[in-house]
Formats: C-alpha cells, structure tokens, sequence
C-alpha cells in the first residue's frame, strides 16, 4: 500500500513530486492557529512532510509541537529550516503505532494520502491520541473520491459518518480562505473528542 511506503514518499520528496506542497502554511490553518490563546498546548502533525505548519507554530510561541512521518527526506528538510526545534518531537515513523497523548492533532493533507479503506482507523487512532476534549483541527478535501490518488477525495456526509463516532463535530465548512489551487476543494474542520 502506497500510503505506508517510506520509500515511496521518499521518492516523490527527492523529485519534488510533491503537488499538496504549499511551500508555507495554508491561510486556513494559520488563521486557526492565529486564534490560539494557550501556548502550552501538546500539539501532532501527523504525515507532517516538510511542516510549514509546525514552523509556524514554533515561531508564534508553541513549543509543545510534534511531527512524525514515515519518510525521513521532509524531516530533514524541516530540521535544516529550524535547528532549532528538539529532535526528540521530529519522529520518523508510523502514525498507527502512536502512543503518545494530545491536545491537538492538526490535519493537513495526511488524511487525504490516506487509502480510503483505512479512514476509520485514521478517525480511530485520532481518538486514542488525543486527551478527553482534545480535537482534530484543520482541513479535508471536498471533491468525488474515486480511486485515483493519492490524494484521494471525500464528502461532507463521507465524514460525518467517519468522524461522527468519538467526535463531536464542531465545525465543518466550506473554506472561505483556501489558497487559490484548493478553493472550493476544501472543508475546514474542528472535532472534539467526546468525554469517555
């Protein structure tokens, strides 16, 4: 399965296969971000790539931030653009065998290099990683799945029902601020974790 092939996402980081790539944060999580008011929050990127996000979170004062991926080559690349950050919260390896707990997962295209079959695990692991009250915030595509990908497609009513089981769905809208490539093509997303 392509979506947990080290070598594979290697290879598309090595030729600059790597379209979902803004090169800096994407406004709607920045603006997320932005309107954070605890700093001491335990955050996860999960398939973080090269985390334009957690290079933005560091320099607004978050120190609590955590990135993992499977495919070394964007780790590096985000450890030369901020030497600064620990090297114990840049982890290589597999989301599913997490056993770490927090308060916020930030979504940016993992979930959508996913294969489709494996989205409920995705929407169960979430759950497991994060504190009673913890949420999952940021974006999922909003075009047809098909088979092609990654990254693959979803609906409004695809994740309600994915998410809708541990989660309370807070928000779940059209974005209003997307980057021009992905307008129309995105919802923007805040669950939180029911209390157990």
């Amino acid at each position: 399965m392509l979506t947990f092939n080290a070598d594979y996402w290697n290879q598309r980081y090595k030729t600059d296969e790597t379209g979902w790539d803004l090169g800096h944060v994407s406004q709607p999580i920045k603006a997320y971000i932005d309107q954070l008011d605890n700093k001491d929050l335990n955050i996860l990127i999960p398939g973080a790539g090269n985390s334009y996000e957690a290079e933005y979170l560091w320099h607004s004062g978050f120190e609590n931030i955590y990135i993992i991926d499977i495919a070394p080559v964007p780790l590096i690349n985000f450890k030369n653009r901020l030497p600064e950050f620990p090297d114990n919260q840049i982890i290589l390896g597999n989301f599913f065998e997490l056993n770490i707990t927090f308060d916020l997962i930030i979504e940016q295209t993992f979930f959508c290099a996913l294969a489709p079959s494996i989205r409920k695990t995705y929407a169960t692991k979430s759950a497991e990683l994060l504190h009673n009250g913890g949420k999952i915030a940021g974006l999922l595509f909003d075009f047809p799945l098909t088979e092609k990908g990654p990254p693959f497609g979803g609906s409004l009513s695809e994740y309600q029902n994915l998410f809708n089981i541990g989660f309370n769905l807070k928000t779940m809208e059209r974005c209003y601020n997307s980057e021009p490539s992905r307008e129309n093509k995105e919802l923007f997303i805040i669950f939180e974790k029911r209390k157990v």
